[in-house]
């Protein structure tokens, strides 16, 4: 089951949100979270390298690292690396109230081990997001776990919904997929445009004009792909004449050892190293 509707407004929170990490994720999804109507009053931040953005907010009424325990959040995000989660997830036990959500954007990081790491019975969520996140522009895959209510989802789907499209799955053995084709997939194309401005470079381009090329290239076709109907196979023949210099150059990124095998082979690895991330 999938949906992708807005966030909407997210002012009249049933509780107090509970941020857990304000790093690159966590302070992207925090900005769209203010600018959807939540108050700095209802957000609790626990961050141990605050930035000055957050401490700005600490001076609105945002609670920063508070030293006594916030009892019955409405929601609490973890948005930590996966290598701190056994430390991190545990300590957050004292937050949980009978109506928590608790939602986990962190990679690899299974509803197994959430719900052996906090109280029983807590309704869960593991989503992936991506960093397109930080402009509004992200999409999510998120999975709840059996004790999740159907208000509790919405809960969960109009915060991550603030960052992007949101789509919903029942089968968690997806999200190591999930993890490697959108999770990681912002820096396949990010390393597309490094290796399209190399390779005007090496035909003789001045390299700042290949740079240039290269980004607007990349970015111009991604909102293509963003606004038009059609699907990435008729936009790609759409632009490829028969025996042109496109054709040419398909030629070679089409092979059999090309461009699709090496992603194949790339998107098999991120999805390994997930599973390997969940133990």
């Amino acid at each position: 089951m999938t949906t992708t509707s807005a966030a909407g407004t997210l002012a009249g929170l049933p509780g107090r949100l509970v941020l857990v990490g304000a790093g690159t994720m966590g302070g992207a999804m925090l900005e769209n979270w203010l600018a959807l109507g939540l108050t700095p009053g209802n957000i609790v931040v626990i961050e141990p390298q605050p930035s000055a953005e957050l401490t700005a907010l600490a001076g609105r009424g945002l609670a920063l690292n508070p030293s006594s325990a916030v009892a019955g959040a409405a929601a609490i995000v973890i948005a930590v690396k996966p290598q701190t989660a056994s430390d991190v997830v545990p300590r957050l036990a004292g937050l949980i109230g009978a109506n928590t959500i608790v939602l986990s954007i962190m990679a690899g990081t299974t509803l197994r081990f959430l719900e052996q790491s906090l109280p029983a019975g807590t309704a869960c969520v593991r989503a992936m997001p991506n960093t397109p996140a930080a402009i509004s522009r992200g999409i999510t895959v998120a999975v709840p776990n059996r004790r999740v209510t159907a208000a509790q989802r919405e809960l969960a789907h109009r915060l991550l919904a603030a960052t992007g499209a949101v789509e919903w799955i029942d089968d968690e053995t997806l999200m190591d997929a999930v993890t490697a084709v959108s999770g990681s997939g912002p820096a396949y194309v990010f390393l597309l445009a490094e290796a399209l401005a190399g390779a005007g470079a090496a035909a003789g381009l001045p390299s700042d004009l290949a740079q240039k090329l290269a980004r607007a290239t990349v970015a111009g076709s991604g909102e293509l792909l963003h606004r038009s109907p059609l699907d990435p196979a008729a936009l790609r023949k759409n632009v490829t004449s028969p025996g042109g210099t496109t054709a040419a150059a398909l030629d070679v990124l089409m092979a059999k050892d090309g461009f699709e095998a090496m992603l194949r082979r790339a998107v098999a690895a991120a999805a390994k190293r997930s599973r390997e991330l969940a133990g």
